[in-house]
């Protein structure tokens, strides 16, 4: 069964979270997805209900799954800042909901960005080092370098919601804090990648690897939608590991 939460920020802002958990009474891991762009239909972490993610996952590795909206998407108050403080102050609250959780282990979560999500998801990682892993999909690591490159569209959205200072920039950037980082990180990208080039995650990758940090990409020959079918026996693989469940399915 999956539960909505509406979590109120010291700001008195309000965050939307849905999650679903596995039976029992023993607490187990749990992973939290944070969406990407929606075109237009800003539903947010809803996503995650409608297309079978929260269940899929929850059963499937025998944890808890979530999924929160940004601000500005489903139920969550905004305006949206482009993977900014709110939404990374947004996507924390949503974790520290999840460590207070009965059923949740608090040293077994795992943060999942795809999209803005990757972006706003490896901000998060420079500031909460307690995660048991991160899983980046389809991001960009330098906004700077992704905007002097991108569509009019991308530019006119990272300029609306954000601005162009270099502050704004940097801090929407984590490859350049990436020595703040000491969670392990799974890349998921795709060769074709039109509005995240490839060679961001491969830069960043490099970078957290070299500093110490275990990082690994996996790149498939697909476009910025990576198919599920692509990335689903890498994720198994990944998240068995990380949370060593009982009983495994597929995801």
């Amino acid at each position: 069964m999956v539960t909505r939460h509406l979590i109120e920020q010291e700001d008195g802002a309000t965050v939307e979270l849905f999650h679903a958990h596995a039976p029992g009474t023993t607490p187990r891991g749990a992973i939290l997805l944070v969406h990407g762009y929606q075109r237009g239909h800003f539903m947010g972490a809803k996503q995650a209900v409608d297309n079978g993610a929260l269940l899929r996952f929850s059963s499937g590795l025998n944890i808890t799954a979530a999924a929160v909206s940004q601000p500005g998407f489903g139920a969550s108050d905004g305006p949206a800042d482009f993977c900014g403080p709110r939404t990374q102050q947004a996507i924390m609250a949503a974790l520290s909901f999840l460590k207070e959780q009965p059923s949740v282990d608090p040293d077994r979560i795992v943060l999942y960005g795809y999209s803005r999500g990757a972006i706003a998801s490896a901000m998060v990682a420079t500031q909460v080092p307690d995660l048991a892993a991160i899983i980046l999909s389809s991001g960009v690591y330098d906004l700077k370098a992704a905007y002097d490159s991108s569509s009019n569209g991308v530019r006119q959205a990272i300029q609306s919601e954000a601005g162009l200072s270099s502050e704004a920039f940097l801090a929407r950037s984590a490859l350049h804090h990436a020595h703040k980082i000491h969670t392990e990180i799974l890349f998921l990208h795709g060769r074709r990648d039109d509005r995240a080039p490839v060679t961001q995650a491969e830069t960043f990758s490099e970078t957290l690897s070299d500093a110490g940090v275990p990082a690994t990409l996996n790149v498939f020959e697909c476009g910025h939608s990576i198919p599920r079918r692509y990335s689903a026996e890498v994720l198994r693989l990944f998240l068995e590991r990380i949370f060593n469940p009982s009983a495994l399915g597929r995801i």
